[in-house]
């Protein structure tokens, strides 16, 4: 493909709206504008999103009523250029169960009106599982299906971790080789000049959505405790939506709650703290983009244990610490190291290398 200049993207939702996706595919659109020239142009999947027509610059538009023929409409039918859709794949994004039946149903009739037309997808997941009594247990193999089709309908074929890549692999029936692996990237930002962690002010940030917040007021006491203790924390920040719930003071020192921030002003407390603390499954952290912020700003990473292991390329004790697993005393001159680690670590998948990765993908 040569002359690339447009590309439709389509996501779950954009601001105003809180969604992790569509941050991601704004902020990848913005890096593409800027380092190719690229535009974007948005279709928002969500049928109650409500948001304005221009974003960014970038022209939106959105479903109406989640069908076949609405979805059509708004796909690019041009047949003297060649038709570019890059979807960003979550599939409880587009329909309350998690089976957007109408999204790879209208793709496929739209790819099949070509030949001039290509699909690239970045999954950022693909299929959920969960025990009998659970709806994930009944609609996973619709999911499955739903997967499988869109796999072999793209083009290429992206994601963020290696677990998922495997599994697009054997999805794809030998069409698919290369499959990308690219954690994500920080969201609110990725500055170039940093203060070593001894020069920042001795606070601890907690930061994300309800559900990882929470989780780490709730079921992470002990290891906040221990963190500010041994890391002598003065201050504690909590960013991001209102929770349900009475945050305590840790070891006296009061929660400040900012509430939610612009992505400039969270990157500005950010890379003036000395501590990010999460609380997220392991096996995961490469699709958490609170974590992915946290080693864009260098502070030092530092969780509790949380179901899985060491992958994709993260270690803990090397690029992030467990507060409730961590054998030795905390200090400042360790916790420089693990937050180099994390920010090397990150530096190798940042926003720009991915535009870079992602034009490869698109351009062929």
């Amino acid at each position: 493909m040569s002359n690339l200049d447009q590309v439709t993207v389509i996501v779950p939702r954009l601001p105003p709206a809180i969604d992790g996706v569509g941050d991601y595919g704004l902020n990848l659109a913005q890096q593409m504008c800027q380092d190719f020239g690229v535009i974007s142009e948005f279709l928002i999947g969500d049928k109650n999103w409500s948001g304005q027509d221009f974003i960014a610059g970038f022209p939106v538009r959105q479903v109406g009523i989640q069908s076949e023929a609405d979805l059509l409409e708004l796909l690019p039918h041009d047949q003297n250029s060649d038709q570019i859709v890059l979807l960003h794949y979550v599939g409880y994004g587009y329909a309350r169960r998690g089976c957007p039946v109408w999204l790879v149903a209208g793709l496929e009739r739209w790819r099949k009106g070509g030949n001039n037309r290509r699909l690239v997808t970045m999954f950022h997941e693909i299929y959920a599982f969960g025990a009998i009594w659970t709806s994930q247990f009944w609609t996973s193999p619709l999911q499955r299906n739903l997967a499988g089709r869109l796999v072999r309908l793209s083009d290429r074929c992206i994601t963020s971790k290696q677990g998922y890549a495997e599994i697009i692999s054997n999805f794809s029936k030998g069409k698919h080789s290369d499959i990308p692996t690219l954690p994500v990237f920080s969201t609110v930002g990725e500055p170039e000049s940093l203060p070593l962690l001894s020069e920042r002010s001795r606070r601890l940030v907690v930061f994300g959505g309800t559900g990882t917040r929470s989780r780490v007021y709730q079921d992470s006491q002990l290891a906040l405790q221990r963190t500010c203790e041994e890391l002598e924390i003065e201050e504690i920040f909590d960013i991001g939506p209102p929770l349900d719930l009475e945050i305590s003071a840790i070891n006296n020192i009061p929660v400040t709650c900012l509430g939610i921030k612009s992505a400039s002003e969270i990157s500005s407390i950010l890379s003036t703290s000395l501590v990010g603390f999460f609380n997220y499954p392991l096996a995961y952290l490469t699709k958490s983009t609170i974590f992915a912020a946290y080693c864009a700003h260098k502070l030092l990473p530092i969780g509790i244990w949380y179901e899985g292991q060491d992958v994709d390329g993260l270690v803990a004790g090397k690029n992030y610490w467990l507060g409730d697993r961590y054998q030795q005393q905390m200090n400042i001159s360790d916790g420089q190291i693990v937050a180099e680690n994390a920010y090397n670590w990150y530096a190798k998948h940042s926003l720009s290398a991915q535009a870079h990765t992602f034009m490869n993908y698109i351009r062929f």
